[in-house]
């Protein structure tokens, strides 16, 4: 159960402590429990949302919010911020790009896309409460740490070194495959056909992203990943809520 405690730690900021530095080998396969620690934030925001019944409506789901954010300890809203700066300030060119994403600075246009994104996603609690969908608080966030074994399962990682290539390096591909389909399964079962549909919309979101990321860099960085999380989330939970 090693790796799954590792993901924990890395993708949480519940207190997990390990006993020293995990094996590359054991990194790499911390991969294939992100959708299960995804999963556990699922059950988490949807305990939460049981035990909020009944309060105003604007209040719950101000409430839901923050909590969605402190469980990964904002890591992904940090990468999404420094990959707003970097696009823009990038101007196009790949070096550019990957050394403003190195920048821990935030500058306006990184401050924009986070209101933007956490504005729309708190509308979307907002909509979600009010037509008791409290199931789309499990699928939403195994969706997006799927999304992440997905990018590292078909997606180049640019930076040499690191956490992330280690991740990269020694992800079991055909267990990874398996993970996915199985977690697909997951939101159908949760779901239905909304899961279905949040399959779709997850693919869809997926696939733009990543070509985005080729286009610019030739693969993803971490931060292009938190990135990816973040807006898949937003697009998944919104279009939910619209159907």
């Amino acid at each position: 159960m090693l790796p799954f405690w590792i993901a924990l730690q890395f993708l949480s900021s519940l207190p997990i402590r390990l006993p020293g530095m995990p094996e590359p080998r054991e990194l790499g396969r911390s991969l294939l429990f992100y959708p299960l620690v995804g999963l556990l934030f699922g059950l988490i925001l949807w305990g939460l949302n049981g035990a909020l019944h009944g309060a105003p409506l604007l209040l719950h789901a101000a409430l839901l919010l923050p909590v969605w954010v402190l469980l990964s300890g904002a890591l992904h809203l940090d990468g999404l911020a420094d990959s707003a700066d970097a696009w823009l300030g990038g101007f196009g060119d790949r070096e550019r790009t990957l050394t403003i994403m190195k920048d821990p600075r935030s500058g306006p246009i990184a401050v924009v896309t986070l209101i933007l994104v956490l504005l729309l996603k708190f509308a979307a609690l907002l909509a979600l409460i009010e037509q008791q969908q409290s199931v789309y608080l499990l699928i939403v966030p195994l969706l997006g740490r799927g999304a992440l074994l997905a990018l590292f399962l078909t997606t180049p990682y640019v930076r040499a070194g690191g956490l992330g290539q280690a991740l990269a390096d020694h992800l079991p591909r055909r267990a990874g495959q398996q993970v996915l389909a199985v977690s697909a399964l997951a939101c159908v079962v949760l779901a239905g056909w909304p899961g279905v549909f949040a399959l779709v919309l997850a693919g869809l979101a997926f696939a733009w992203l990543r070509q985005v990321m080729l286009r610019r860099l030739g693969g993803t960085t971490g931060d292009t990943a938190g990135a990816m999380l973040e807006l898949l989330e937003v697009t998944v939970l919104v279009g939910l809520v619209l159907v």
